[in-house]
């Protein structure tokens, strides 16, 4: 009894040694400063990941804008970085391209305008950030590849580039170049020159805007490839660089990063990255993919956004951790200032870096994360511990003379499921010039001289729900959604379908939604040889689908309406369901597949191009029947799969088709 008793004192002490022995560290500007902080943003594309919040129904829309861009409010970002449209599939969707042809320039496709103006309106200071993911087909000449024609491809970036001042008084900052292969180190000096010539000399360039290498080793032997760098962008970095990136000594930024579920764990995710990323890597900013999870949740990597907004039928949205922890940064920091060199990892575990503005201001961003509370869809991230502590920050330099610090605190408490975030607690009183904490796991803290720091909110937004049973679009632009070129809760995932207006037509259709890609893209995705555009709800299983169908393709036109289409965006040219199509050659096909390999009916149709076709499609159980023009063509065809999947329209190939008055209604 006295030896356990004894034993138990003496783990209790040892413990209590561990715990209450405060490790310290210096925070000092006069040992010199470290590199300058660019600042933390969020991206809108790669693809088609905003492609919701611009249905959604104001004030809900502006709120949603709100916690993203107002500064002292929410994420308060300070880099807002876009896809440059390339009509491709790219993640989720497709976004449209500015030039669908050679010949062919529209500034007003698409919703990254719009987001870009918004973001400018909440903080004329935003960095904005333009790369595309892809190409029109034109730009390739028919080749996979968009550098063959590096002039081509160069003229069309930065006729992008000059489209955003000209028609939306937009100032882009920086360009990347990106794609999957290799980068192109003539076509980097290529556009460089390119945008020189243009008068577009302020303009940056992020390149490889993927991987370390082989761009770094490139830059250090290669001086005119140098002079046109400005930036090096990795993507999903895991938070270290590689030696010839530093010996640049360009600016190093994760030009692509996060990609992960934002529950809690994405969180904790991004917490860590947001710190180590510069304590391990020296990047100076780190961009979000995505800004905002603004897309069919069951398309690849739903919710990885800093916040949630899927639901513009009911205005449903969701303030996630991770825009409470960018806050802990962006809201006490901005571009421009410096990062000390004093920063680094804690004895036990967790991270602390420390900005300054070289003007009397300080702010501390110390996270305590661990292993399992903060893994990010990549890379894999390697063991190591954390655990409680007590840390003494020593004021120095120009620091010694601060009194007082605001404290700003989150905990994610994954043991009792009660977290809270960005909790403005007692400002710090400074003693002697130093401080102590008591730190837990899984915590982040903002000590700063800044005092504008605010957690903004608004009242509760309307509840969650699922997609309308009963939906219909005549696609009249006119009513529905006259800002942007797509129809509403449409999600593209191969080829664009945009309103159209037929001033030649006088009849009922003089407002439609057309399919206008009529190549295939260039593209790092696979993008389905068919187009397809989905909607309405996932979990939908016996449903009728209407639409008015208009082929623009002499004897090889084809369209299709569907019902229980299982998948979408990099996945999608396997998407089953059930598929009724009709061609211009007189025939129809009912398919089980998108590709049509798996056929469940076919026969005679009477259809022709150029002329409207109403078409309907019922799948009930097991068992499904088409319409053509109010009358019975097909029934009772044996549905093989899938038992539930959203509604889609779309075309046999890349070519001009219309559609008109869509209507579901699913039991």
């Amino acid at each position: 009894m006295i030896y356990k008793l004894a034993f138990a004192i003496a783990l209790c002490f040892s413990l209590c040694f561990d715990l209450c022995i405060a490790e310290s560290y210096v925070l000092d500007d006069k040992v010199g400063l470290g590199r300058t902080f660019d600042g933390i943003g969020g991206l809108s594309g790669g693809g088609a990941t905003s492609r919701l919040l611009v249905n959604y129904a104001e004030p809900y829309r502006s709120q949603i804008l709100d916690y993203l861009f107002k500064p002292n409010f929410g994420a308060s970002l300070h880099i807002l970085k876009v896809e440059i449209g390339g009509d491709a599939q790219t993640t989720d969707g497709t976004e449209p391209s500015h030039m669908h042809y050679e010949n062919d320039e529209n500034f007003f496709r698409g919703y990254e305008w719009w987001l870009m103006r918004e973001a400018k309106k909440r903080n004329p200071n935003i960095t904005l950030v333009g790369l595309p993911w892809a190409f029109p087909g034109w730009v390739g000449h028919g080749k996979n590849w968009p550098y063959d024609f590096p002039d081509i491809t160069a003229s069309y970036v930065v006729s992008w580039i000059i489209g955003a001042k000209q028609y939306h008084d937009l100032n882009i900052d920086y360009v990347g170049i990106w794609n999957e292969r290799n980068f192109d180190s003539k076509y980097i000096k290529l556009l460089r020159y390119t945008l020189d010539k243009s008068g577009l000399e302020r303009v940056r360039i992020i390149a490889s805007d993927n991987l370390w290498q082989p761009i770094t080793y490139s830059v250090c032997v290669d001086q005119e490839l140098a002079e046109a760098v400005d930036v090096i962008g990795a993507h999903y970095p895991g938070t270290t660089t590689v030696i010839e990136a530093l010996k640049t000594q360009k600016k190093l930024w994760s030009s692509e990063d996060y990609s992960t579920f934002n529950d809690e764990v994405g969180g904790g995710c991004w917490a860590r990255i947001l710190n180590q990323n510069y304590v391990n890597g020296l990047m100076t900013a780190t961009i979000s993919w995505n800004l905002v999870a603004s897309y069919y949740e069951d398309l690849p990597f739903g919710r990885d956004g800093l916040m949630t907004a899927e639901e513009p039928w009911t205005g449903n949205y969701v303030v996630e951790s991770p825009i409470w922890i960018t806050a802990h940064t962006t809201q006490f920091s901005q571009p421009g200032w410096t990062y000390l060199q004093t920063v680094g990892h804690l004895v036990h575990g967790g991270s602390y870096v420390a900005l300054t503005d070289s003007k009397g201001n300080l702010t501390v961003v110390i996270e305590t994360m661990t292993h399992d509370h903060s893994v990010c869809i990549r890379p894999p991230l390697l063991p190591f511990n954390v655990t409680a502590q007590n840390v003494t920050f020593q004021l120095k330099g120009s620091f010694a003379s601060i009194k007082e610090l605001q404290v700003w605190q989150s905990r994610f408490d994954f043991k009792t499921k009660k977290p809270f975030f960005f909790k403005k607690l007692s400002p710090l009183k400074i003693s002697d010039g130093s401080f102590t904490l008591s730190l837990d796991v899984d915590e982040v803290y903002t000590l700063t001289t800044i005092s504008t720091g605010q957690k903004g909110t608004y009242p509760d937004p309307p509840t969650s729900g699922p997609f309308p049973k009963v939906y219909f679009d005549d696609f009249n632009v006119g009513k529905s959604n006259p800002s942007f070129s797509e129809a509403p809760d449409f999600a593209d995932q191969t080829g664009v379908f945009e309103y159209y207006i037929n001033l030649t037509d006088p009849g009922p259709h003089v407002f439609t939604l057309r399919q206008v890609v009529t190549q295939m893209p260039v593209t790092w995705a696979t993008d389905a040889d068919q187009t397809i555009s989905v909607i309405g709800d996932y979990k939908w299983q016996n449903l009728t689908v209407t639409c008015d169908v208009f082929m623009e393709t002499v004897k090889t036109g084809g369209v299709f309406i569907a019902a229980r289409v299982d998948k979408g965006g990099q996945s999608v040219r396997s998407a089953k369901g059930v598929f009724f199509w009709v061609f211009a050659d007189g025939s129809y096909k009912v398919t089980n597949d998108l590709v049509g390999k798996t056929v469940l009916a076919e026969g005679l149709s009477g259809t022709r191009a150029y002329g409207w076709h109403t078409l309907t499609l019922t799948v009930e159980g097991d068992y499904a029947t088409g319409l053509l023009n109010g009358y019975p063509l097909w029934k009772d065809a044996v549905v093989l799969g899938p038992k539930n999947g959203w509604a889609a329209i779309g075309t046999h190939s890349f070519e001009l088709a219309q559609f008109d008055n869509f209507a579901v209604e699913a039991k």
